[in-house]
């Protein structure tokens, strides 16, 4: 039994094949896939594609792979969790959009992660429900555009790290393993973007 064994414990069993210490160790990092694939999801996919069955998929896929686990897994679990749920993602907007209608948006690569339009697009959705404004559309349509310009005006690293850091909520090491970058790099970027969005948005900053 693995029941209450340590994170290392669990991942000392998945390498012997053990496939109930794989799902313990999916059970703990599931909340933060859940926040993952509720980032990432398409827009045109919300309210028709239900998060938990996504995460039932990625959890298939996981199972599958587990003969690769320790070599996949060697520097961080979480982020080989990740790694599987974004292709699993993609997977889900090739099946629902068509191969040939879904947008750059949709986008996910092993090598460079995803897209700097899919980035862009799931910041800009989730940032303006977060911008509190008065009824009048003109105003509404004004802040837009400012968070539009706002992140426009970011490089595509520093989108990248805002969602990682902010949305995904991956820890300043987690962020660095999937940007390629050292920690100090890391931070240093997501303490500066951080002043950038609050610098041109003002009293709208919603980070």
């Amino acid at each position: 039994m693995s029941l209450g064994a340590s994170e290392d414990e669990l991942v000392i069993l998945v390498g012997r094949g053990d496939e109930n210490a794989l799902a313990e160790l999916f059970a703990i990092h599931r909340d933060r896939l859940w926040k993952l694939v509720a980032f990432r999801m398409d827009t045109r996919l919300r309210g028709r594609v239900d998060v938990d069955d996504v995460l039932q998929e990625v959890w298939l896929s996981a199972s599958q792979r587990i003969s690769h686990f320790l070599t996949d897994a060697s520097r961080s679990v979480f982020v080989w969790f990740r790694l599987i749920t974004c292709q699993t993602l993609v997977d889900l907007h090739r099946r629902h959009l068509g191969a040939k209608k879904r947008s750059a948006a949709c986008e996910f690569s092993i090598e460079t992660g995803w897209r700097a339009a899919s980035t862009s697009s799931s910041l800009y959705f989730h940032l303006q429900g977060t911008l509190t404004s008065p009824s009048e559309a003109a105003v509404r349509a004004e802040r837009a555009i400012q968070l539009s310009n706002a992140l426009e005006a970011l490089r595509d690293i520093d989108r990248e790290i805002v969602a990682l850091r902010h949305f995904e909520q991956l820890t300043n090491r987690e962020t660095a393993q999937v940007l390629g970058i050292s920690e100090q790099a890391a931070s240093d970027r997501y303490i500066r973007v951080l002043g950038r969005l609050r610098s041109s948005l003002g009293d709208q900053a919603m980070i």
